[in-house]
């Protein structure tokens, strides 16, 4: 299968591109390498998927050594260029994971995120359109669930008071999906993302922050006085279930009712999933995790909770588990080691 992967330089990304190649898959990695977080991560990352950053041209499609793998940097909202990749590549399936992250940017820097999470996004159902590819997969979040309270969030909640940007967009995302599903009869598969952790991770979430300050002798900011917790997922397992998700696109629901319309499924080909670990975990105890694997106590300096963050998530995977068998099976404590020793080692903290 010849896949498209977008946001290959990135967290997700990434890993889902080495994890394809290595059953033997064909993918077209795509990313416009942006600075929102360090870039020399980024060509890292392609660095060991065998594309050598000196060959990198905007807008050109480069193989890596390996041949199986192939990378263009390209910005999703340029549509000119989107079209020719789709016309010229003829893809089998796309997984869209490429997007402007992070919940707080979204409030310094909006327009990033309709560039690249609503235009970049229609540019990849237009490729889907035009090009005849019926298996679209895309990254959604789990910030679509915004002020609902009523936990585990539930993929038949309503998700209509996002309380980000950030959050909005991706419910925007789903929308959009639907109805090119509807439309054009596209299997579109969003997945809701909960606090993916792992080697590789982006250095603006919370498991490099920490581990930096640590290691630097520096206190970690810690919002809502630790008052939060999170459904961590670790990479391994999200890989996992994207997977699934690809080699099972999305298939109209003959239960579906339009008089009582369930929000994560459709006459149309089309589902929602939630992706995660289905067992939040305190903030304080992450922090003791990574305490612990490093071997050293973290000045702590508790502060009051962000804008556009939430207390709490957590994840009702039951879809995931009824359709795919599919569930998380790695502890933390194990995810927590395995990171921190990526973390010493790609820095040379020792």
């Amino acid at each position: 299968m010849k896949i498209l992967i977008t946001g290959a330089a990135g967290f997700i990304g990434f890993h889902l591109s080495q994890k394809l190649l290595e059953r033997g898959d064909s993918v077209v990695g795509l990313d416009n390498i942006n600075d929102y977080y360090d870039i020399n991560l980024k060509y890292a990352r392609l660095n060991e998927l065998g594309v050598d950053r000196a060959t990198i041209l905007d807008n050109q499609v480069v193989q890596s050594l390996s041949k199986k793998f192939s990378f263009v940097k390209m910005d999703l909202k340029d549509r000119e260029e989107m079209n020719k990749l789709f016309e010229d590549e003829q893809f089998d399936a796309v997984c869209n994971l490429g997007a402007q992250a992070g919940v707080r940017y979204s409030i310094e820097n909006p327009n990033a995120y309709i560039d690249s999470n609503v235009v970049g996004f229609m540019n990849i159902l237009e490729g889907c359109r035009h090009h005849g590819v019926k298996n679209l997969s895309y990254a959604s979040s789990s910030s679509v669930y915004g002020l609902n309270k009523s936990q585990p969030f539930k993929t038949t909640d309503h998700t209509d008071h996002p309380v980000s940007l950030y959050a909005a967009t991706k419910k925007s995302n789903e929308m959009m999906a639907h109805t090119y599903s509807h439309l054009y009869n596209i299997s579109t598969t969003g997945l809701r993302f909960f606090t993916v952790y792992g080697p590789w991770g982006r250095p603006d979430m919370a498991p490099m922050l920490f581990s930096d300050a640590i290691l630097n002798d520096r206190a970690i900011n810690i919002f809502n006085h630790g008052n939060m917790s999170r459904d961590f997922t670790y990479i391994d397992d999200i890989v996992e279930g994207i997977i699934k998700v690809i080699d099972n696109p999305a298939k109209s629901n003959p239960q579906w009712s339009a008089n009582q319309p369930e929000p994560n499924s459709s006459s149309a080909p089309y589902r929602i999933y939630n992706i995660g670990n289905n067992a939040p975990v305190n903030l304080m105890e992450f922090i003791s995790e990574i305490e612990v694997s490093i071997g050293k106590v973290a000045k702590k300096n508790f502060m009051e909770m962000q804008d556009g963050d939430v207390e709490s998530t957590y994840a009702d995977t039951s879809g995931l588990i009824d359709d795919f068998n599919y569930k998380p099976f790695t502890p933390l404590s194990q995810g927590v080691n395995e990171f921190v020793r990526w973390y010493k080692d790609f820095y040379n903290k020792g």
